[in-house]
C-alpha cells in the first residue's frame, strides 16, 4: 500500500451497495448478535444503540480518549471483529472510534487535516486473523470523520523493529520495558504527510504502554502526537 493512500476498504463497507449487501447477508446468513447473542443479525438494535450513544472520555492517558469502557457488549463486538472475522462490525466500531478522535482533539479536530495512525499488528497476527483489524477500524473512522465534514486520512506508518513478549499478565512497568524501542516509522512512509495532525488509533487501551511507545516512535521521526483514540478502554473513563 502506498504510504499516502487510505487503507484498502473491505468490499462490504463501500457505499450504498455495500450496506445493501450486508443487509442481504443478514437475511440469507442470519447470525446471532455479536454483542449480546440475541436476534438474527450481527448487530442488534440494542447493542448498536449502546455503541452509538456511549460518551467518549479520557483514559489512563489523559491525551488518549476512548469511546466506551471495555465491557459487554462493546467488548464482545471488538472480539468478534478482531478474532472472529465479523468484518461488517468495522462500520459501527469505526464510527465510535471517530467520535473518540473528535473527543480527544476537541476544537482542534476541525483546524488541521487529520492523519489517523493505527497501531501496527505483527505480520504473524495478520496472517492468523486473515485481516488487520486496527487498520480496518482506522479506515472506517476516516469515513465517519469525512461524513462529519473533517479532512481525514489514515496511513500505516508504524512497524515493529523486534519481537515483544505477550503483554498479558504484565504490569504497567513491565509493559513499558517490554515495548520500549519496539516500534519505528519507515522513512518513506512519511512522504506527503506534512501539515497533518497525527492521531494514534487502536481498538483498546489498557495501561497505555503501547500508545506511549508509538508516540515516542512518531516523535523521533518528526511527527509529534498530541492525541490518541481507541474504541474502548480497560477501566472507567475519566471525566473531562
Amino acid at each position: 500500500m502506498p504510504p499516502t493512500s487510505d487503507p484498502v476498504r473491505p468490499p462490504c463497507a463501500q457505499g450504498p451497495f455495500g450496506h445493501a449487501l450486508a443487509d442481504l447477508l443478514d437475511v440469507l446468513l442470519p447470525a446471532r448478535c455479536a454483542g449480546c447473542g440475541t436476534d438474527r443479525t450481527q448487530l442488534c438494535p440494542a447493542c448498536r444503540h449502546t455503541l452509538a450513544t456511549a460518551r467518549p472520555g479520557p483514559t489512563v492517558l489523559p491525551w488518549a480518549h476512548a469511546a466506551a469502557p471495555y465491557t459487554d457488549p462493546v467488548r464482545q463486538l471488538l472480539l468478534a471483529h478482531k478474532e472472529r472475522g465479523a468484518l461488517r462490525l468495522a462500520g459501527p466500531l469505526g464510527e465510535a472510534l471517530g467520535r473518540a478522535v473528535r473527543s480527544a482533539l476537541g476544537p482542534r479536530a476541525a483546524l488541521t487535516p487529520l492523519l489517523l495512525v493505527p497501531m501496527p499488528s505483527t505480520p504473524a497476527a495478520v496472517r492468523a486473523r486473515g485481516h488487520d483489524p486496527t487498520l480496518r477500524l482506522a479506515a472506517a473512522a476516516v469515513r465517519s470523520l469525512r461524513r462529519a465534514g473533517l479532512d481525514a486520512r489514515a496511513a500505516a506508518l508504524l512497524r515493529h523493529t523486534r519481537p515483544v513478549a505477550d503483554q498479558a499478565g504484565l504490569t504497567a512497568a513491565e509493559r513499558r520495558r517490554n515495548l520500549h524501542g519496539a516500534l519505528t516509522v519507515l522513512p518513506r512512509a512519511r512522504r506527503g504527510l506534512a501539515g497533518r495532525q497525527a492521531v494514534l488509533v487502536d481498538d483498546l487501551v489498557t495501561t497505555g504502554a503501547s500508545l506511549a511507545e508509538a508516540a515516542r516512535a512518531l516523535a523521533a521521526a518528526g511527527l509529534p502526537v498530541r492525541a490518541a483514540a481507541t474504541v474502548a478502554a480497560a477501566g472507567p473513563l475519566r471525566s473531562g
